[in-house]
């Protein structure tokens, strides 16, 4: 692949869908910045990640923050096709919290960060036709972590394919540890997140990632990738994607209180998924509670 003038050249990458976290994985994971694995959950986990999302929208899990009111006698599908995405479900569901701690996704994710592993965020995404994506972005940008380990795992619960708006990443864009600015987009492919800019890529340098239901894309928190909107009469591009962290690390992230410094700042709503907390002495805390991310057609003030 050679890269247009004045553009920061990438490593091709072809979307090899790996049957196991050995070093092959691991290679393409440091090289690309992501790497794929085959049957992250069974057929019969998705199928109850997907009935836990007709009950969050049903509200029989409890308020979510920016729901709206919901309609009992709307239709499954048409109650469904309400809602982008759902940001930490595992705080009130035994299913969501069993996915953070599923067990081919702890294998990877112990094999590209260590022993010690945290998680702080997932989300559940339902993205029915007609939602938007989102634009080009990086994870760290959203959840700095102090030494760069934030690993995201993405969990096709639907087929994911370019007409439904399957992830795309710019290949190695993940190298340079630059945290690109950002902005906000009126494009209407996009939900109201801001978009990155100013990187040294070109879009016709990102490669789709389309993959079967069960498999997961797992990415560096610095890698470029976006998603396009679920076009057509395609039926769901549901998705979980979960956020994790070495437990090593702290994280200066949210509602860091009047006077403390960023490098002491420890957020501490997570969940140990492999071996032991060095920071156990500080305890835990429930901060973050479910909410709907708002997309373009409830507006992008709410």
């Amino acid at each position: 692949m050679t890269a247009a003038p004045g553009l920061q050249e990438l490593q091709p990458a072809s979307v090899t869908i790996h049957d196991s976290v050995d070093e092959a994985f691991i290679e393409q994971y440091r090289r690309d910045g992501f790497a794929v694995l085959r049957n992250a959950l069974s057929a019969e986990e998705i199928a109850a990640v997907n009935q836990e999302a007709v009950r969050f929208c049903r509200g029989e899990l409890g308020a979510i923050r920016n729901a709206g009111d919901i309609d009992p006698g709307l239709s499954d599908a048409e109650l469904m096709k309400k809602f982008l995405c759902i940001h930490y479900p595992h705080k009130v569901s035994d299913v969501m919290r069993d996915v953070l701690h599923a067990p081919r996704v702890i294998e990877a994710m112990t094999g590209v960060i260590g022993p010690n592993v945290k998680a702080m965020q997932s989300m559940l995404f339902i993205k029915s036709e007609g939602k938007p994506g989102q634009a080009w972005h990086q994870d760290e940008h959203f959840i700095p972590t102090r030494d760069r380990s934030l690993t995201a795992v993405w969990i096709a619960l639907d087929d994911a394919t370019v007409e439904n708006g399957c992830l795309w990443v710019l290949p190695g864009s993940h190298k340079r540890g630059v945290l690109y600015p950002d902005r906000e987009t009126n494009d209407v492919r996009f939900d109201c997140t801001n978009e990155a800019y100013g990187f040294p890529y070109s879009d016709d340098q990102a490669v789709p990632v389309e993959i079967p239901a069960g498999t997961a894309i797992i990415f560096n928190g610095y890698l470029l990738h976006r998603s396009l909107e679920n076009s057509g009469a395609h039926g769901y591009r549901r998705a979980v994607a979960n956020h994790y962290m070495s437990a090593e690390s702290l994280l200066p992230w949210q509602r860091m209180p009047e006077g403390e410094a960023a490098a002491t700042h420890d957020f501490r709503d997570i969940v140990m998924v492999a071996g032991e907390d060095p920071y156990a002495y500080k305890g835990t805390v429930d901060i973050t509670s479910p909410l709907v991310r708002p997309d373009r057609s409830g507006g992008c003030d709410r």
